[in-house]
């Protein structure tokens, strides 16, 4: 059986099971968000195993940013009673006796696609979403991180009927297989470029899509800071990772009067945070494949290299990195980095730095480090982005009240919370009459009712 019949054959099982209508049932989806969340704290060492296999990802970090899905899971188990009720809507009085309610449905078969960087938790994240919302799942890991797309395939299909949810392994080829079939909804995590193929792939279908993509997320440093946590919270949130984050402060606009003192306290972060050679730092992880790395290395002739700028290509290794004097035009400067490289361009004038960051592509995040509640007021209205984190960084993507996503070419709707719910649900509009009034007013002959109607519409 072939590789494209074998995906048709899997599409059409789930749909059988989807009919079956057990996905919709409140214990049938509070069961399998259970089992789920089992299934992460039974194999965790073997996660943490995998992503060090992957990305030489330290393991406080696999706990902070891959296991700690499961308080995603505790969030929907706590919440899923409230979401999956009808909620009331209101009527005028010319629908009277009319009632009207909005009730959460299903969508039926998803594909959720993830990318390498958080190679677990951006699969199981959606999935939450998707089993909460009663739906049947197809999970498409990243073949650039195998290990945790093989322990994937091996612990979903140990727990869950694949007629339910199932991992489906592969290279481009089987993404293509898998977006040729008609899903009901597609998630997909990862570049503009290739969101744009899924998107005109689901086209085809009129399949819905959330596209969870990327950009150049800007990092505002003003004079009203505090230095010291100001260089903490930006060190951490750009070289978690290796860089690697697709939320990560891609680069910094910094005030012209406290650059050099900003650049003094970042060095002296990245020595705390990894010693003085971080490629013997067990907490920095490295870059995951050949392609990758040498994509990231000509961004490094770019400016000056102020800290950093070690390479090691046999161990896909880049310490952590600075570029001063940078410009806009520089190459580094043209793409979304994804990487442990941190390019600074300075300022004087606030309003030049919010009209080049509108002249560009909607970023997924835009930081902003500042005391002045007027200048976060003028960043906030005057600039568009999928979020806002105001005196830190990537602390949002974990708080489950805030829905997810980007904006324009960032990416299409959200998730996260309800947010993850609703992504995956059909919100039904039901109106309800009763037969103990029925008003002829609306029907033929109109003859004389014209004037009522008007009264009525007016």
């Amino acid at each position: 059986m072939g590789v494209e019949l074998s995906v048709c054959e899997l599409v059409h099982k789930q749909r059988n099971f989807f009919a079956t209508g057990q996905t919709k049932e409140l214990n049938f989806r509070l069961k399998n968000l259970e089992s789920l969340k089992q299934v992460v704290i039974e194999h965790e060492q073997e996660i943490l195993k995998a992503l060090t296999a992957d990305l030489h990802k330290p393991i406080f970090e696999s706990y902070l940013t891959e296991i700690s899905t499961i308080k995603e899971i505790d969030y929907a188990r706590k919440n899923i009673r409230n979401w999956i009720k009808p909620k009331k809507a209101a009527v005028s009085l010319e629908f009277f006796p009319y009632s009207a309610r909005i009730q959460p449905e299903p969508l039926g078969v998803v594909l959720i696609i993830s990318p390498w960087n958080y190679p677990f938790h951006l699969i199981i994240s959606p999935l939450v979403g998707a089993i909460a919302a009663g739906n049947c799942a197809i999970l498409k890991p990243s073949e650039f991180a195998p290990h945790t797309s093989t322990l994937l395939a091996e612990i979903i299909k140990r727990t869950f009927d694949p007629a339910y949810i199932t991992v489906v392994e592969g290279a481009v080829e089987t993404s293509q297989n898998l977006l040729a079939e008609k899903f009901d909804h597609i998630f997909f995590t990862g570049s503009t470029a290739v969101g744009r193929m899924v998107m005109e792939a689901a086209a085809k279908h009129l399949t819905p899509v959330t596209l969870e993509l990327g950009g150049k997320s800007p990092c505002i440093v003003d004079t009203e800071i505090d230095i010291e946590k100001t260089a903490r919270r930006i060190c951490w949130g750009k070289f978690v990772n290796a860089g690697q984050t697709c939320i990560a402060p891609d680069y910094l606009l910094v005030h012209q009067d406290i650059k050099q003192p900003l650049l003094d306290s970042i060095k002296k972060c990245l020595q705390e945070f990894y010693g003085e050679n971080p490629a013997n730092s067990p907490d920095y992880a490295r870059i995951i494949h050949d392609k990758h790395f040498e994509r990231l290395i000509k961004f490094l002739d770019d400016g000056e290299i102020v800290i950093g700028g070690k390479t090691n290509r046999d161990q896909l290794y880049i310490s952590p990195t600075v570029l001063d004097h940078i410009s806009w035009d520089d190459y580094v400067m043209q793409e979304e980095i994804f990487g442990p490289i941190l390019p600074i361009i300075t300022y004087t004038n606030i309003a030049d730095v919010i009209n080049n960051i509108n002249s560009r592509p909607k970023p997924l995040a835009l930081y902003l480090f500042s005391n002045n509640k007027n200048l976060q007021q003028r960043v906030l209205q005057s600039t568009s982005s999928g979020g806002v984190c105001l005196n830190d960084t990537l602390m949002q993507f974990g708080v489950p009240t805030l829905p997810f996503g980007g904006v324009g070419d960032s990416g299409m709707s959200s998730y996260h919370g309800k947010a993850s719910f609703d992504t995956f649900s059909h919100y039904k509009s039901v109106l309800q009459n009763s037969f103990w009034l029925d008003l002829k007013w609306r029907y033929a002959p109109y003859e004389g009712k014209l004037s009522f109607l008007k009264r009525l519409i007016g």
